[in-house]
């Protein structure tokens, strides 16, 4: 969705099961929302369909589409994810050659001892699991993962629909790691804890040296895009 605002154009919201049962629609004033794209923004269920509606609903004098995650959420699966799923799949399994938690601090001890502790277990369920074996380094110079731990993770993501892979894109973008994402999706982390997790780096520095407020909502803006994610997942699963 465009993030420039426009003036709020309807009185009524409503939800509806699709005409041909293909899933939920949602109706302004009795007529079918489409997507950004003008597609047919048909989902999934009537769960997800309410919140939705429930985000149009709040909308006041002007609809600001920044304040409806789940609805941008559910419109960039259709436009831009579902055209386009196996760029969407390669560029997630890309994301284990870079992968935040392979990359550790060669000091402070307790910064590196913080790593350890919350970045490796994930790794290790990560192997257990699904067998993605990562390698890991200490400093910034890139570590070369294997072929066989990208297509582990590519095995893992390939079978997702777009809605789901839309929620994923948002997990591993945002914490910068495909382990902590696909940990979200399975149940393994909150979305608050994939956060947490994922912004080790940075609570650590703001503990010992402070914060600027420009710092501050950035933080908060990728907190609210984990936290929209986790939520997205969990409706198309109600």
């Amino acid at each position: 969705m465009a993030n420039a605002s426009i003036k709020r154009f309807y009185k009524q919201v409503a939800t509806a099961p699709d005409e041909n049962g293909a899933g939920w629609r949602i109706h302004l004033d009795g007529r079918a929302v489409k997507t950004p794209g003008r597609a047919d923004f048909v989902l999934r269920n009537q769960c997800l369909a309410e919140t939705i509606a429930a985000e149009w609903d709040a909308q006041l004098d002007h609809v600001v589409p920044a304040t409806m995650p789940i609805m941008q959420l559910a419109a960039t699966a259709i436009d831009r994810v579902a055209p386009n799923r196996m760029a969407v799949i390669a560029e997630l399994t890309g994301y284990g050659r870079s992968d935040l938690l392979c990359y550790r601090a060669q000091y402070p001890d307790d910064l590196i001892h913080k790593q350890d502790e919350h970045w490796q277990p994930l790794l290790d369920w990560a192997k257990s699991n699904f067998s993605i074996s990562l390698n890991v380094t200490h400093g910034v110079m890139p570590v070369v993962q294997e072929d066989a731990a990208l297509l582990a993770i590519q095995d893992v993501v390939e079978p997702l629909d777009a809605h789901e892979l839309a929620a994923l894109h948002t997990l591993i973008t945002v914490s910068g790691s495909v382990i902590v994402g696909l940990a979200v999706f399975h149940g393994r982390l909150n979305a608050e804890q994939a956060f947490d997790i994922s912004q080790i780096d940075e609570t650590y520095s703001i503990e010992n040296w402070g914060e600027d407020a420009e710092a501050t909502v950035r933080r908060e803006k990728l907190r609210h895009e984990l936290v929209a994610a986790g939520r997205f997942l969990d409706l198309l699963r109600a």
